[in-house]
């Protein structure tokens, strides 16, 4: 099985960021920092990753072998940065365990410069609605949504523990960015990169049958 975050997330999240040369980067819930380390060897003026974990962040201090690298242990909730001091908010699989995300995207637009953007993915809402449980001996084959208008926490049980997902329509995400001072500029659900599957076609249909994330990119405004 290939992993869906590198055929379908980090494909979609690369595409999107662009050019990130002479960049100041924060990345929230950076986790080992391996993005960090990418955004660093493309250019980035400097990269300070953040994360509740302090086993991530002893990873992601092992990870950055450079000097305009950083990682703070710091929960994403309490965000408190200089007005105006970073160009490019970035968060991977992070923020749908989140229940107050308005204040962290409040938060995120203090601290962009004028046109700077933010970029983030999560779990699909199809995936943070499905009620049902992947087998860990084979590959899911279906997926049932339910309640899926109705927002808020979700008990899940993700690689063998349980987890508390805040689900929100793809509608209720774009609203955030908007009610937080951003633009909207890009939504993407992250279709399956065919390069990425090494030839396995019967990996890249059942990859294609049901979207796991949604990318949102908005400029501050």
């Amino acid at each position: 099985m290939s992993s869906p975050n590198f055929v379908m997330e980090e494909p979609a999240l690369l595409a999107e960021l662009g050019k990130v040369a002479g960049l100041h980067v924060l990345d929230l819930g950076c986790g080992d920092a391996a993005l960090g380390a990418m955004l660093l060897q493309q250019g980035s003026a400097s990269y300070l990753g953040i994360d509740g974990s302090r086993e991530m962040v002893s990873r992601a201090e092992e990870t950055l072998q450079d000097a305009r690298g950083t990682v703070a242990l710091q929960n994403m909730e309490e965000l408190s940065l200089p007005a105006e001091s970073v160009d490019l908010v970035v968060s991977r699989m992070a923020l749908h365990y989140l229940e107050d995300l308005d204040a962290v995207l409040r938060s995120c637009r203090a601290a962009l410069r004028p046109g700077g953007r933010v970029c983030f993915s999560v779990l699909h809402p199809v995936i943070t609605s499905s009620d049902v449980q992947a087998s860990p001996d084979q590959p899911r084959g279906s997926w049932t949504v339910d309640d899926y208008f109705v927002g808020g926490a979700r008990e899940r049980v993700w690689m063998g523990d349980t987890v508390t997902w805040f689900h929100r329509t793809a509608e209720q995400y774009v609203g955030a960015l908007i009610g937080a001072g951003f633009t909207l500029t890009a939504l993407r659900e992250c279709e399956p990169e065919p390069g990425r599957f090494g030839g396995d076609e019967a990996e890249l249909a059942r990859r294609r049958r049901v979207p796991l994330f949604l990318l949102l990119s908005a400029r501050a405004t």
